[in-house]
């Protein structure tokens, strides 16, 4: 298993940029001092080393933390080859999933909040521990997100909508 160490040895990391640079490697002397990795399928950012694909948000936890991430890691922004230190935290499953951007079909603009055409007014809710929880209906729009974000609040802490 790839260690802190390890990684120091072939590796710069710069938590101000989230960019890693080739200091040393093993077959292409020719990548000192190029950026490492590239974009894979899902836009993460990702680097092989050692014959090993790595994701760069989990290199750089290891490099910045000395052990891997015990859970999974979540990109505070939502951009995935945003690897800045500050931009990531350790989250569980269920912590990563509800920092996701908007569906498609959300037609409000806030996750939970929708126009209701029976009651002719804004509903919210919000599904915490996979039940749903009915926040209420508002006339006005901004009361049902704020309704919405102040759950999200007291619910998730941290891992709050960011948007």
């Amino acid at each position: 298993m790839l260690t802190q160490a390890r990684l120091k040895q072939l590796l710069r990391y710069d938590a101000d940029t989230g960019l890693f640079t080739w200091i040393a490697h093993q077959r292409r002397p020719d990548l000192i001092g190029t950026i490492a990795g590239s974009p894979q399928g899902q836009g993460y950012i990702c680097i092989n080393v050692d014959n090993r694909k790595h994701k760069a948000h989990r290199l750089a936890w290891l490099y910045v933390n000395g052990a891997w991430p015990s859970v999974h890691i979540d990109h505070r922004n939502r951009v995935k080859d945003d690897n800045r230190i500050e931009n990531l935290r350790e989250a569980t499953k269920a912590q990563n999933e509800r920092n996701k951007g908007l569906r498609s079909v959300n037609t409000s603009g806030v996750t939970g909040v929708y126009w209701s055409i029976a009651a002719q007014k804004w509903q919210a809710y919000i599904r915490v521990d996979g039940r749903m929880k009915y926040l209420g209906v508002f006339a006005d729009k901004e009361e049902a997100i704020n309704a919405r974000r102040t759950a999200e609040l007291s619910n998730f802490g941290e891992f709050a909508s960011a948007a």
